[in-house]
C-alpha cells in the first residue's frame, strides 16, 4: 500500500497531527476496502475490464454509492460521483447489467477472507443458516418477478424471493451466497434473451426458474463447503423443514436442526410394548406430549424430547430411507399463563442428532436470528434490490452487493464487542456523507475565493487563473488522499 500521505496537501493544523506516530487520514470504508484487499478478490473472481474505466473502479463505486445518503445511483452520479471517481454513471449501470460477471464468486470470496482472517473455524458453534425473503416489486418489464407467499404479511404478493445462505456463530452472521427464486405463479420472464446462453447470468436465470428451493439450497451449500467455509450444523425455519433438506444435511455431514410444520408428515414411533406406528405431529402431541412438559435447563421453556424414525425418501424414490431423528416439542414461555396448552401453543423442532440435548437444540437454533437481522439491514440500508433496474443480471448483482456491504460491516465490527452492526453502518455512512458534503461545500467556498482573487485581476493578470487552477488541484488531491483510494494505491492492491 502507498501509506505515504502528502503533507503539503493539508492545512498546517492537520499537518501537525499527522506528524504524530500512528496517525493517518482514513475512514472505515477505505480501511475495510484495503484490509480485505478487494482489488485482489475482484481479480480472482474473474472480473475483467470491458471499457476505458478499470473494472475495480466500477466495483468500488457500486459498493460505495449506498453509503452516501442518496436514494439511487442516478442521484449519486449527479451529486457525488465526481468526489470519488472520474467515471460516469453509465459505467456503473453497464457493470450491473453484464451477464458474464461472477458476483456470487466475489460475495463468497469476501466471506472466505473474513472466515480466514478472523479465525472463524475455531468458533465453538458454526452453523449454516438458510432463509428467504420477499421483496415486493412490480413492473411489466421487471425480469424475474413472480407471485410469492410473504409469511411476514400472511398473503401473496408480486415480487422477488431471495434465498440466502449464511454462516452464523455466537459472535457474527455472514451472508455467503444468495439466489433469486422464480415461482410458477404469474412469473415474468426475460424481456431480452441473454447474448450467451452459457454465460453466468443465463445459468443463474435457469437456476432461478427451473430448480426448487431445496435444490437451490443444496447447490449453494455444496459450493460453500467446497470453498472451505465449514460448519457443523444446518439450521432453518419451517419453510425448509422438509425431507429433501434433511437428506441434504446428512449428505453434507452436518447436523440439521429444523423448525417443522405441523403437517401430515409421518413419524415412526415405537411404543412401550415394542409396537410401532406411523403418526403425524399433531396426533403425536395429543398422544404422548400433552401434559408431559419438562423444564428446559437454563431457558424459560418447557419441552418434551422424543426419538423417532423418519423416512426421508422423496420424489420418485420408492425405496424407504429410514433415519433416526429427535423431535422436540416446545411450549413457549408466553403461553404459560394459560390453564392448559392449546393446539397452537407449541412448536416442533427436529434434529438429525438423536443424542442432542433439549438445551443445545434451542441454543443453536436461536442463532438463526442473525439472518433476520441481515435481511432487515439489507432492505432498509444496504440497497437490497434498490438499483432501479429491470434486468435479471442487475438484480443478481444487487443481492450480492448488499451482502458484500454487510460483510464489510461485519469485518469493521470485529474486535469491538460493544459495537453493533447498525453502529458501524451509521459511522461509515456518516464519514462518507461528510466527505461528500465537504466536497460540495467546497464549491461554494471556491466561488467566494475566486471572486476575491478576481478583484486583483488587474494587478495579477493571467496569474489569477493559475492560482485558481492550483487551488482546485490541491483540493482534489486532498479528497483523494483522505479516502486512500488514489490510483497508485488501487494498483498496488490489484497486483499484490
Amino acid at each position: 500500500m502507498n501509506n505515504d500521505t502528502k503533507r503539503r496537501l493539508f492545512p498546517s493544523l492537520i499537518d501537525d497531527v499527522l506528524k504524530h506516530p500512528g496517525q493517518c487520514v482514513d475512514n472505515v470504508f477505505a480501511s475495510v476496502w484495503k484490509s480485505l484487499n478487494f482489488s485482489r478478490l475482484t481479480q480472482q473472481s474473474g472480473f475483467k475490464k470491458r471499457s476505458g474505466v478499470p473494472v475495480i473502479d466500477a466495483v468500488f463505486l457500486l459498493v460505495l454509492w449506498k453509503w452516501i445518503d442518496v436514494p439511487s445511483i442516478a442521484v449519486f452520479a449527479k451529486q457525488s460521483l465526481k468526489v470519488f471517481s472520474d467515471a460516469k454513471k453509465d459505467v456503473m449501470y453497464e457493470l450491473l447489467k453484464r451477464e458474464d460477471v461472477d458476483w456470487r464468486g466475489l460475495n463468497t470470496s469476501v466471506a472466505k477472507t473474513i472466515y480466514v482472517q478472523q479465525n472463524i473455524s475455531s468458533s465453538r458453534i458454526k452453523a449454516y443458516v438458510l432463509d428467504d425473503s420477499v421483496k415486493k416489486r412490480r413492473g411489466k418489464k421487471m425480469e424475474g418477478v413472480s407471485c410469492h407467499f410473504d409469511h411476514t404479511e400472511g398473503r401473496h404478493v408480486m415480487g422477488q424471493q431471495v434465498l440466502t445462505l449464511g454462516l452464523v456463530t455466537e459472535e457474527l452472521f455472514m451472508p455467503v451466497d444468495s439466489q433469486i427464486y422464480v415461482s410458477d405463479s404469474k412469473a415474468q420472464g426475460l424481456i431480452r434473451n441473454f447474448k450467451d446462453k452459457r454465460s453466468i447470468g443465463a445459468k443463474r436465470f435457469g437456476e432461478a426458474v427451473e430448480q426448487s428451493k431445496p435444490e437451490i439450497a443444496k447447490g449453494m451449500l455444496g459450493r460453500v463447503k467446497r470453498q472451505g467455509i465449514n460448519a457443523d450444523y444446518l439450521i432453518a425455519d419451517a419453510w425448509f423443514g422438509t425431507k429433501p433438506m434433511i437428506e441434504t444435511a446428512r449428505s453434507l455431514e452436518v447436523v440439521g436442526i429444523f423448525r417443522m410444520k405441523k403437517n401430515k408428515m409421518k413419524y415412526r414411533v415405537t411404543g412401550k410394548r415394542g409396537k410401532t406406528e406411523e403418526i403425524d405431529a399433531n396426533a403425536l402431541y395429543r398422544k404422548a406430549v400433552k401434559g408431559e412438559w419438562e423444564k428446559v435447563r437454563g431457558m424459560p421453556y418447557r419441552a418434551v424430547a422424543m426419538d423417532v424414525e423418519l423416512d426421508i425418501a422423496s420424489g420418485n424414490n420408492k425405496e424407504p430411507n429410514n433415519v433416526n431423528v429427535r423431535l422436540l416439542f416446545v411450549r413457549g414461555a408466553t403461553e404459560q399463563s394459560k390453564p392448559s396448552v392449546g393446539k397452537k401453543d407449541w412448536a416442533l423442532f427436529l434434529t438429525t442428532d438423536p443424542d442432542m440435548s433439549m438445551t443445545k437444540i434451542l441454543e443453536i437454533y436461536a442463532l438463526r436470528w442473525g439472518i433476520e437481522v441481515y435481511f432487515k439491514e439489507a432492505k432498509q440500508h444496504l440497497g437490497f434490490l434498490k438499483e432501479q433496474t429491470w434486468t435479471f443480471a442487475s438484480h443478481t448483482a444487487s443481492i450480492h452487493l448488499a451482502a458484500i456491504r454487510y460483510l464489510m460491516l461485519v469485518y469493521a465490527k470485529h474486535g469491538d464487542d460493544e459495537l453493533r452492526i447498525c453502529d458501524v453502518r451509521s459511522r461509515m455512512k456518516e464519514q462518507l456523507t461528510t466527505l461528500d458534503f465537504a466536497q460540495r461545500l467546497w464549491q461554494l467556498f471556491r466561488a467566494l475565493v475566486c471572486g476575491a482573487i478576481d478583484r486583483f485581476k488587474k494587478v495579477l493578470g493571467k496569474m489569477t487563473e493559475t492560482i485558481k487552477a492550483s487551488i482546485d488541484e490541491r483540493i482534489d488531491e486532498f479528497f483523494t488522499q483522505a479516502l486512500q483510494l488514489d490510483v497508485f494505491t488501487l494498483k498496488m492492491e490489484f497486483n499484490p
